[in-house]
């Protein structure tokens, strides 16, 4: 009997130990100091700025980032900031990623969840790969329970070569009874000043996104709030559908000098204007699907050949959809609410 007293009594002492040991590191996370186990991604300190004015970061947490310090890159500076906002500075992420994004949020081409150039993704493992579709096609890009991201592509294919050169010109983004369309404009001659993105909601095109004031445009999706914020006064902007994906999104031409270098041969009436996206997805399933989706799987293993100029992904037989709006292909797996906008891809 008096063993199991004192057992009793070792097991009450134990427990008073281990709630007053919580509450002395709950304690130090109130006084502002953070717990060697708090998540990587916030776990740094802010070190003084580099000699050229870009913020730095050394981050503690433990792990493949420990050690290491961060600095924000010369593009998140603001060249040419939008009327009356305040934008600067970066996000520091010291988890296995290291990485660190605008907080002004331009896409990140070299980023993880980037899609850019013709067409260069940068998948959630980080691997690098080209998907070069096909022209007037359309493609799912992301494909989960609860929402859908397809991609229509654009290009030309010179004489004498096999496949096309493709782009990305409009991205559908569709969730429970919603579509939400960004497009670049068909552009005879490209000009900075002039605005060549487009916004659908439901099928109805948006009437410009302000320049002044706050720089956005908001729609009420249901429970979900939809933001398209200007990121710069014409053909920047960051897009924010609430708990499902972010894109920061760039429309930008194909120059001649770009044109001359890389023998694209197009015609001097269409600049082919595009979008240079980068993705941040919340809360996608261990099954996502699409040409970006299926590399945020957490079992995921890239087939793409490492080291060499163009490591190719294929899977257009499986991504392929019928129109920008549908969220119909051979391995897609969202499916919509009934209600959900469709029309014609837009010119």
């Amino acid at each position: 009997m008096d063993f199991k007293r004192k057992s009793c009594i070792l097991a009450a002492f134990f427990l008073v130990y281990v709630s007053r040991k919580a509450c002395c590191v709950q304690g130090a996370k109130s006084n502002g100091k953070k717990s060697p186990y708090d998540a990587a991604i916030t776990h740094y300190e802010m070190l003084s700025p580099s000699p050229s004015g870009n913020e730095r970061a050394f981050c503690q947490a433990r792990g493949g980032c420990q050690g290491k310090t961060l600095v924000c890159p010369d593009q998140c500076k603001v060249r040419k900031p939008v009327k009356n906002k305040k934008q600067k500075g970066c996000f520091i992420d010291c988890s296995s990623k290291c990485e660190v994004t605008c907080k002004f949020r331009r896409p990140n081409c070299n980023g993880y969840g980037s899609l850019c150039y013709d067409p260069r993704f940068v998948g959630g493992d980080g691997v690098m790969f080209y998907f070069h579709g096909a022209r007037g096609g359309n493609f799912a890009i992301v494909s989960d329970d609860n929402l859908q991201i397809n991609a229509h592509f654009i290009g030309s294919r010179p004489q004498g070569r096999t496949r096309d050169f493709t782009w990305v010109q409009a991205l559908s983004i569709m969730f429970d009874t919603h579509t939400l369309v960004i497009a670049a404009k068909r552009v005879t001659k490209w000009d900075d000043n002039l605005d060549a993105l487009t916004v659908k909601w439901d099928g109805q095109t948006v009437d410009g996104v302000p320049t002044d004031g706050d720089a956005e445009w908001r729609a009420n999706g249901g429970e979900r709030e939809v933001v398209v914020e200007r990121t710069d006064d014409t053909n920047t902007v960051r897009v924010q559908v609430a708990n499902l994906v972010e894109l920061n999104i760039k429309v930008r031409p194909i120059g001649k000098e770009e044109n001359r270098a890389h023998n694209y041969q197009l015609p001097e009436n269409d600049a082919f204007a595009h979008l240079e996206t980068q993705f941040r997805f919340f809360n996608l399933t261990d099954l996502v699907e699409g040409v970006l989706g299926k590399t945020y799987r957490p079992d995921y293993v890239s087939p793409v050949k490492i080291g060499v100029p163009m490591p190719m992904m294929g899977g257009e037989d499986k991504y392929q959809t019928p129109s920008l709006y549908s969220p119909l292909c051979n391995a897609c797996r969202f499916q919509p609410q009934s209600g959900t906008a469709t029309t014609n891809t837009p010119k």
